[in-house]
């Protein structure tokens, strides 16, 4: 039984239109997205070198969770099956950020530095879909679609803000040291 209540405007023929078409596909892409990045935050986690990154991270991906089953309710509200459609950017994303787990030597900050690195992309990426399609939701008249993907993007930029406080308190400078 449905838990979502239905305040979007899904008329038929806005269900029909090339845009709302396009959105729904934008949702598949960024849900993707975050499926994934569920299956890769361990790995970063795993290979942080501080605390303090691998306790960020493990934040990120208990709130990325949450975006998973944002997205999901998204899907829901649209009259949509939930599908991932590959996001080719975050796929490339991703194995960049494999590339430098495996660039950088194990137990140095110069890997924590390519971590935030790595993780900022990420977030920017984010910040950059999940602002965009909250527009297209206000202008279809999806309001609650609109909140619930504003709150998602406020969450992406304040991880974004706390990664950039680890990387210039003290990252980055031990990075250099070594």
């Amino acid at each position: 039984m449905s838990t979502v209540k239905k305040t979007t405007n899904l008329t038929p023929e806005m269900k029909d239109s090339d845009f709302h078409k396009f959105f729904i596909e934008e949702i598949q892409d960024i849900y993707w997205a975050e499926t994934h990045l569920v299956k890769a935050l361990p790995k970063m986690q795993k290979a942080a070198t501080s605390k303090q990154l691998a306790k960020a991270i493990e934040k990120h991906l208990e709130e990325t969770k949450k975006h998973v089953e944002t997205l999901e309710k998204v899907f829901e509200l649209l009259e949509e099956k939930a599908k991932a459609k590959k996001c080719e950017a975050m796929a490339g994303l991703l194995e960049e950020g494999n590339s430098i787990i495996e660039d950088t030597d194990k137990d140095t900050m110069t890997r924590d530095a390519g971590i935030i690195l790595a993780a900022q992309k990420v977030e920017h990426y984010e910040i950059a879909t999940y602002g965009t399609l909250r527009v297209f939701a206000q202008h279809m008249g999806h309001t609650e679609i609109y909140d619930l993907l504003s709150e998602t993007l406020e969450n992406e930029k304040a991880t974004d803000v706390a990664l950039t406080e680890l990387a210039e308190n003290f990252v980055n400078e031990e990075a250099v040291a070594e």
